[in-house]
């Protein structure tokens, strides 16, 4: 019972102001963002490997901190969360112009520990798991070793945040397998959070 209660006080919480939107509608304004959404975008707890070309002093790994900063010699503080390597890689460069005649920098994620979901109700192992390819709900569903025998299968909610809005995404999973409505397997961003009831 008070599974029930921690997990409809949950919900509550994250339908408080949400957008909600259909899959189909989803994938319309996901098609609008398609070149975007194929670059990395860093986050708080990734690790870098930064490298200056014959720069060993300049050349180290980095941990993105919370306040999604790293520490870089000479440069101090830079933004990293929020941004491509290769627009951090660009700011690098213009920083050590002022240090080094012609920097060539190289960034590369080395771990990916930001891209994180999250899934919680009726299914067999709720808890956070990391995005190490491109997921879809199905394939969400099924890392998390499926439903349990309570699960309401046609409300399945997506909870998002993108650029301060909060989404809530209903996806019928029985419209999904049943009537093939792929519009229903939404690709998994980070931080996404999936209720089955």
């Amino acid at each position: 019972m008070k599974k029930y209660i921690i997990l409809g006080m949950l919900c509550l919480s994250l339908l408080s102001v949400p957008t909600f939107l259909t899959p189909a509608a989803l994938a319309e304004e996901q098609q609008d963002d398609i070149d975007k959404s194929r670059d990395y975008i860093i986050g708080s707890g990734d690790i870098l490997d930064i490298i200056t070309w014959k720069e060993e002093d300049l050349s180290r790994e980095v941990a993105v901190r919370l306040d999604g900063k790293i520490s870089f010699p000479m440069l101090d503080d830079i933004q990293a969360a929020g941004r491509s390597p290769m627009e951090l890689k660009q700011d690098i460069q213009n920083r050590l112009k002022d240090f080094v005649e012609v920097p060539f920098v190289t960034v590369s994620v080395k771990k990916s520990n930001s891209q994180k979901f999250y899934i919680l109700g009726e299914i067999m192992n709720a808890g956070e798991y990391p995005i190490v390819k491109n997921l879809t709900v199905l394939q969400a569903v099924a890392l998390a070793g499926g439903f349990s025998e309570w699960a309401s299968k046609n409300e399945i909610l997506l909870f998002r945040e993108e650029n301060g809005t909060k989404k809530t995404i209903l996806i019928n999973y029985r419209n999904l397998v049943k009537k093939q409505d792929f519009s229903n397997n939404v690709q998994i961003q980070s931080d996404d959070t999936i209720i089955v009831p």
